[in-house]
């Protein structure tokens, strides 16, 4: 299977080619956000008020940076438990986001707002934070300095490697990666 590379803002013609296992290399402006800042998003959402970055297309990476060390663009960068962003995704994904990057299993909620969304859910590698982080070639706080490291963050990234584990089809990698259960004569 090859890589495919994607550019930021994502097209729906862009997601619906892709299927689960298929490896991304994503480039483009990408934002973060964690759990603090995806609450205040929701709330903005629910009172009908406009977030303080425009999601339409975009992508949101479930992470926090750690301290950016002397002459790097960025601390480690890596992802945290996407279901914990789970309550607030539908809503995030009606309004125009297009791809998420995290760890973990989705909900049936979010996998669902994901075909109904034409949207699309990638992971990256957990444990290889300093490895995304060369991948940033730019990084800059844009909402919410006060959340510290859970932050808005505007990313300028170069070939993140990627995994799509929810298509827009209903494909869930986690559920199709199980290994087959086996008989053994005893």
């Amino acid at each position: 299977m090859s890589v495919i590379k994607l550019a930021t803002p994502l097209k729906e013609e862009d997601i619906i080619n892709l299927h689960t296992g298929q490896k991304v290399l994503l480039n483009g402006n990408i934002y973060t956000a964690r759990d603090a800042a995806h609450k205040k998003m929701a709330a903005l959402l629910a009172e009908g008020q406009p977030l303080p970055i425009d999601i339409v297309g975009q992508v949101i990476y479930y992470a926090g940076p750690c301290p950016t060390p002397p002459g790097k663009v960025i601390g480690s960068i890596g992802p945290t438990s996407s279901g914990r962003m789970d309550p607030y995704t539908p809503a995030m994904l009606t309004a125009g986001l297009k791809g998420m990057v995290g760890k973990g299993k989705r909900n049936d909620a979010v996998r669902e707002a994901c075909k109904k969304e034409k949207a699309v859910y990638f992971a990256t590698l957990g444990g290889a934070a300093a490895l995304s982080a060369q991948c940033v070639k730019n990084a800059q706080v844009v909402a919410w300095p006060e959340l510290g490291a859970e932050a808005i963050y505007l990313l300028y990234v170069e070939d993140l490697p990627l995994i799509v584990v929810n298509d827009c089809a209903g494909g869930d990698l986690y559920e199709e990666a199980v290994c087959p259960k086996t008989t053994s004569a005893v």
